[in-house]
């Protein structure tokens, strides 16, 4: 059987999907830097372990790995070398960051990847998943899309390893892809979007999708925004926050996105996808885009969910529903 490794195994979502990797049955090892909580949980899985860190010497604790999933964050401090690491042993990389430069890392590195037959495929989580395929979805509602504008809604509380990356999001400095390049837009404003119970105002954000978009639809002109409510952003230091919600309080978030795309004609489409919580569809998602690569269902390079496994993808997922406006 082919095998799967998650990197990041003990972390508040690694443990999530290390349990519905083990459901699905899949040849699973876990990975990651501290040796005692690997070994605690490998030793109540009955599953191997691997103990590295994410650098220069990575390739060498990938031997007979074939799908890297990579979920220790920030993925501003893991993800590059991963990356390298995979593409010099020959290994299928994937990840489920929010972190829009990651994106354009992986972007960078597509044309060596394919040389490599690697496939670097970030954002198999809530981000990017949902909004890759609502995107392509309600882009194929009008002619000569022109524009496409995303909102995510984020309600609830937020875990540790999210604030950290959020952090990473607003460090890149507000972005908007214009013409196709992805350029700064210092004076972005907000804009108001519907997820079910009324307008509210969303606040401009670079996400990972203005890289995905581009490349999933093919639309050159692509705007991010973003709804927090509640105590869904932390202030202080964030390095104390708790590893995540639990799961009532995952279960009393829904997730919800809106994607609206403009054509050339002015004409518009807006379409939104619920889903059960972000941090519930993470995992769930991510390892079922880890069991479709290790099945066969890849393209070496630079992918997208929606461009790798197809606009319905997001929907496989039990709960989750597409409604068009």
């Amino acid at each position: 059987m082919r095998t799967l490794l998650i990197y990041g195994a003990t972390g508040y979502t690694g443990r999530m999907a290390v349990e519905r990797a083990e459901g699905l049955g899949l040849n699973l090892e876990i990975a990651g830097r501290n040796e005692d909580r690997l070994a605690h949980l490998a030793e109540q899985l009955e599953i191997p372990y691997r103990v590295f860190a994410a650098d220069a010497q990575a390739a060498e604790a990938l031997d007979g790995v074939d799908v890297l999933l990579n979920v220790a964050g920030p993925f501003v401090q893991t993800a590059e070398a991963l990356m390298h690491a995979c593409m010099k042993a020959g290994v299928d990389y994937l990840d489920i960051t929010a972190e829009i430069n990651i994106y354009r890392l992986a972007e960078r590195l597509g044309a060596q990847a394919a040389k490599a037959g690697v496939m670097l495929l970030p954002g198999v989580g809530w981000d990017v998943v949902p909004t890759d395929c609502l995107a392509m979805h309600v882009a194929q509602r009008v002619a000569s899309p022109h524009a496409l504008s995303i909102a995510l809604q984020v309600p609830g509380s937020m875990s540790r390893g999210s604030a950290m990356s959020v952090s990473e999001i607003i460090g890149a400095g507000l972005l908007a892809r214009v013409n196709g390049q992805l350029v700064a837009t210092p004076d972005a404003q907000p804009r108001q979007f519907d997820f079910g119970d009324g307008p509210v105002t969303c606040q401009p954000l670079s996400f990972g999708d203005l890289v995905t978009g581009w490349h999933s639809t093919g639309i050159p002109n692509i705007a991010m925004f973003v709804h927090i409510s509640g105590d869904a952003f932390p202030e202080g230091d964030v390095s104390q926050l708790p590893d995540g919600p639990s799961a009532h309080e995952r279960d009393a978030h829904r997730a919800r996105a809106v994607a609206e795309v403009t054509a050339a004609d002015g004409s518009v489409a807006q379409s939104m996808i619920e889903t059960v919580n972000g941090y519930s569809y993470t995992p769930l998602a991510a390892i079922e885009a880890a069991r479709r690569v290790l099945s066969g269902e890849r393209k070496p390079g630079f992918g997208t969910p929606a461009r790798t496994f197809g606009g319905g993808f997001a929907e496989s997922i039990a709960g989750t529903t597409i409604t068009d406006r």
